[in-house]
């Protein structure tokens, strides 16, 4: 345990393994996007891509790297921080090792957004927006009919997965009457890619970021407390109804946004706060750790999906695959530990 005193008399007590996955993390992160960066058409050596992002380069070198190709790695890394975020924010508010986005109907929602645009007959532009929309008013309503004296973990579970299931029948139906060339358009954004991203679409999620983390990480020592139970949090002075709504709203912002810049990327948000507790062995929701894992995850897949396939392909079919597989090892687990 590290303990990091401030001028102002503030103390934040670290775990060191957590500090070390997260230093780690970070710089593989950085270090496969300066690879991804690199890769194209007109490769560039890591060499050239660091001399190029810190100001030297050809002028067609600048633009290669700084338009066309860092806005899709700042996205990957921007949406694979904000699912692991928010997964791990789920998974503590529901107290379950399976609450993410993608069970409890968030992500659907983001999904069934986006569509009514689709049908309607709107841009990306304002797909983007409806994904939002959709991600935030799906969490809205989950929220309003799981509430009763305030919101539990194991209703809020139910209810998600009855929204879900709802509006994966109403995304189906939005398909069905889609034009056809729309309706293409829409499933490929449903797998979740980066393809053709730009700023625009990084720029929105980043400023999310920049609003919430140190919501989330003030929040965190009062999350600790609701471990111990509603009463007994209570009892310590925590505002348990208020604290649920805040990281409530915030993780549903983090997803929301995410799906605009991305599609709704699968199992990111339930695999990186497991990979995250396993790696640092530190109680607690492991906020930080669980964004570095997630932006990890995003990237390498990313990578592997343009890379080791003959055929490039979108990153939500590799974190798909991945994720599936990681979900039945854990459903294994927890069964042989008989907590299934």
């Amino acid at each position: 345990m590290i303990v990091i005193r401030t001028p102002g008399g503030f103390s934040l007590r670290v775990h060191a393994r957590a500090l070390t996955v997260g230093a780690v993390g970070t710089l593989l992160a950085l270090a496969v996007g300066v690879l991804a960066v690199g890769h194209g058409d007109y490769p560039m050596s890591p060499a050239d891509v660091l001399r190029t992002l810190t100001g030297g380069g050809s002028a067609a070198e600048q633009f290669i790297v700084v338009e066309l190709r860092l806005p899709r790695l700042v996205t990957a890394l921007a949406v694979g921080a904000a699912l692991g975020l928010a997964g791990a924010v789920f998974q503590a508010l529901v107290r379950n090792p399976l609450g993410s986005p993608d069970v409890l109907g968030f992500t659907q929602g983001a999904a069934t957004g986006a569509l009514l645009v689709v049908v309607v007959g709107g841009g990306s532009t304002a797909l983007a927006g409806a994904a939002a929309a959709g991600g935030v008013v799906t969490g809205l309503l989950i929220y309003l009919v799981a509430w009763r004296r305030g919101v539990h973990g194991y209703r809020l579970v139910l209810v998600g997965i009855g929204v879900s299931a709802i509006l994966t029948g109403v995304n189906g139906y939005l398909l069905t009457r889609a034009p056809l060339m729309e309706a293409a358009r829409a499933m490929l954004w449903l797998t979740g890619s980066l393809d053709g991203r730009g700023w625009s679409d990084a720029g929105p999620l980043l400023v999310a970021l920049a609003v919430t983390v140190p919501v989330l990480l003030a929040c965190g020592p009062a999350l600790r407390m609701t471990e111990l139970g509603d009463d007994a949090a209570s009892g310590l002075g925590v505002p348990v109804a208020r604290l649920r709504m805040v990281l409530l709203a915030a993780a549903v912002l983090l997803v929301s946004l995410s799906a605009a810049a991305a599609g709704p990327v699968s199992f990111v948000a339930l695999t990186a706060p497991h990979l995250a507790r396993r790696l640092t062995r530190a109680p607690g929701t492991n906020l930080l750790p669980a964004a570095v894992v997630g932006a990890l995850i995003l990237v390498v897949a990313d990578q592997m999906a343009q890379r080791i396939f003959p055929q490039q392909l979108p990153v939500g079919v590799v974190t798909g695959v991945l994720g599936g597989g990681y979900l039945v090892w854990l459903l294994a687990t927890e069964r042989r530990a008989g907590r299934l």
